[in-house]
């Protein structure tokens, strides 16, 4: 038995409205392409002259847009100091500055940064910018800045701690464990401090602390340390004598350890022989002028 199949005819429908639809969109722009065309051609203007003007109109929206913020900007600005007005006639203005942590700096360094706060609101104070100026000072190594109200501002100094004295071609200068330069020395205040000297020594203040810590006992009877060729150290003791230490940490930290064993032996600080010379390995050479024979110190026995 014969059946009849009906193809449903909605796509071609959709096709055709599809169609229609693109008919109308053409037919709309042209129509507005002639609207277009007709008003360029009554106005009294080019189309350049007319891309002028469209140019003048967004750059001139850019300005005002500009403005605007620029405006915003400046009210912000009015708030803040009409706050800070009312804030200063409230009490809230800075009246006293207190300074803790000062031992050895001279402590006008810190008044004199932070002087130009005094008599302006306090939320007109810029604690960050205090901070980093106090930073600036070279005995500072850390500072915290703080309001206390209504009218006080309170500072915290860290003071950086005096380790030795480095000794410059024209002068002598304070410097803390890092080389970090604090201020100008004179040679009777310089008595009795460490004494660092040389070409590149202020860039190896620290290895040198390391280098003494390799023998306790011998480290207070270090009087001065030169840094000779930027590679290795000769100390002078507090009697006079001097070590020449060899190149390398490692190396020159044994030659320490070595020297202090021999010196608990043979009390080779505060005798005759006036240097000591460590940089070979395998042995140590002794100068002594004034020794005879048999006053030199027999090192055969105590070295490691």
């Amino acid at each position: 038995m014969a059946q009849t199949i009906r193809r449903k005819q909605t796509g071609v429908r959709r096709q055709a409205r599809k169609q229609d639809t693109r008919r109308q969109v053409r037919k709309a722009q042209a129509h507005t392409s002639t609207l277009v065309d007709a008003l360029i051609r009554v106005l009294p203007f080019t189309e350049e002259q007319l891309h002028r003007f469209f140019l003048f109109l967004i750059l001139l929206a850019a300005a005002v847009g500009a403005w605007f913020v620029a405006s915003m900007a400046g009210l912000n600005m009015l708030v803040g100091q009409q706050f800070a007005s009312a804030a200063a006639n409230a009490g809230f203005e800075v009246n006293r500055v207190e300074v803790h942590g000062v031992k050895r700096m001279n402590e006008l360094k810190v008044y004199e940064r932070v002087l130009g706060a005094k008599d302006r609101a306090m939320p007109q104070v810029d604690l960050d910018e205090m901070r980093a100026s106090l930073l600036g000072l070279h005995w500072v190594e850390d500072a915290r800045v703080s309001r206390q109200l209504p009218d006080t501002i309170v500072i915290d100094i860290v003071e950086r701690t005096p380790h030795a004295v480095l000794a410059r071609p024209d002068r002598l200068v304070l410097i803390d464990g890092t080389g970090h330069e604090l201020e100008p020395i004179s040679r009777a205040n310089a008595k009795g401090m460490l004494r660092i000297s040389g070409p590149g020594a202020q860039a190896q203040v620290q290895n040198l602390s390391t280098l003494l810590d390799a023998a306790p006992a011998l480290r207070p009877q270090v009087a001065a340390a030169e840094w000779i060729g930027n590679r290795r150290w000769n100390l002078t003791f507090k009697s006079g004598q001097l070590l020449s230490l060899p190149m390398g940490d490692k190396d020159a930290a044994g030659a320490l350890i070595n020297f202090a064993q021999l010196d608990g032996v043979h009390r080779l600080l505060g005798g005759k022989v006036v240097a000591f010379d460590m940089r070979s390995p395998e042995r140590i050479y002794m100068r002594c002028p004034d020794c005879k024979e048999a006053d030199k110190p027999d090192l055969s026995k105590g070295t490691t």
